[in-house]
C-alpha cells in the first residue's frame, strides 16, 4: 500500500483529499505546514507527496525546494495560482505535477496514481528489455539500478527528469516533439505542454552539461523537438 503524504493548511482540504485517496486503497498521512511535512517525511517511508503552496511557517516551494536536497519522490504542488509564471515556479522548484485549486478530487487522484506508477514501474523497464545500461560519450544511465553519471559522477534527478532522459537516451539521434515528450511521460494528451517540457529540459541540462547554454548531450532542434546525440 502507498503511502501518501497531503500537506495543505486547509484541513478542509486535506480531510477531503483523505477520503478520496482512501477509497483508492492509500495510507494517507497528513500535515498543515511544510516543516511538519518535513518531519512527517523524516519519519515516515513515503511514496508521493501531495504540497500546497500558500501555507505558514514553510511554504509548499521552500518545502519541495529543501525535500529536493535528498529526495525524489514524486511531487504534486496545489495551489490557486493558475497563471503560467506559478506553474513554472513550482516546476522549477522539483515538483512533478502541477494541481490548480478549486479542482476535481477525481482528476487529483488519477495525477496520483499516474505518477505512482510512473515511479514505481520503472524499475521493470530495463528487465522487459534487457538492456539495463544506455550510454553516449561520458553519460550513462544504469536503469536496473536508476543510476545516472556523467563522466563517472552520479548525477540527481527527479522521476519526471529520470524519464525524460532515459526516453531520449534509448532513442539516440531521434528527434522527438514536446508533444510526444509529453504524451510518452505524463502518458496523457499534450495540452499546453509547452512550458512544463521545457522546465524539465532545462533542468536537465543544468544537472547533466558542463555548459547548459552549449549543450554537448541534450540538443534541440529548432522548431521541431529536442534528441540526445549519439556520441
Amino acid at each position: 500500500m502507498a503511502k501518501i503524504l497531503v500537506c495543505d493548511d486547509d484541513k478542509e482540504i486535506v480531510e477531503a483529499i483523505d477520503i478520496y485517496l482512501t477509497q483508492e486503497g492509500y495510507e494517507v498521512l497528513k500535515a498543515y505546514d511544510g516543516q511538519e511535512a518535513l518531519k512527517v517525511l523524516n519519519a515516515n517511508d513515503v511514496d508521493l507527496l501531495v504540497i500546497d503552496v500558500m501555507m505558514p511557517r514553510l511554504d509548499g516551494i521552500r518545502a519541495t525546494l529543501k525535500i529536493r536536497e535528498e529526495n525524489n519522490i514524486p511531487i504534486i504542488i496545489l495551489s490557486a495560482k493558475s497563471e503560467d509564471a506559478d506553474k513554472i515556479l513550482g516546476l522549477n522548484v522539483g515538483a512533478d505535477d502541477y494541481v490548480t485549486k478549486p479542482f476535481n478530487p477525481l482528476e487529483l487522484v488519477a495525477r496520483v496514481k499516474s505518477q505512482l506508477r510512473r515511479f514505481t514501474q520503472l524499475g521493470s523497464t530495463a528487465k522487459e528489455n534487457n538492456a539495463a545500461v544506455y550510454t553516449t560519450g561520458g553519460l550513462s544511465i544504469n536503469d536496473d539500478l536508476k543510476e545516472v553519471t556523467v563522466d563517472g559522477e552520479p548525477v540527481k534527478l527527479t522521476p519526471i527528469e529520470y524519464n525524460i532522459l532515459l526516453l531520449l537516451v534509448r532513442n539516440q539521434g531521434k528527434v522527438f516533439s514536446i508533444e510526444q515528450i509529453y504524451e510518452n511521460i505524463w502518458n496523457e494528451d499534450a495540452i499546453g505542454a509547452d512550458n512544463t517540457v521545457a522546465v524539465h529540459i532545462r533542468h536537465i541540462r543544468e544537472k547533466i552539461e558542463i555548459n547548459p547554454k552549449d549543450p554537448r548531450y541534450l540538443k534541440v532542434v529548432w522548431g521541431v523537438g529536442y534528441k540526445v546525440e549519439k556520441i
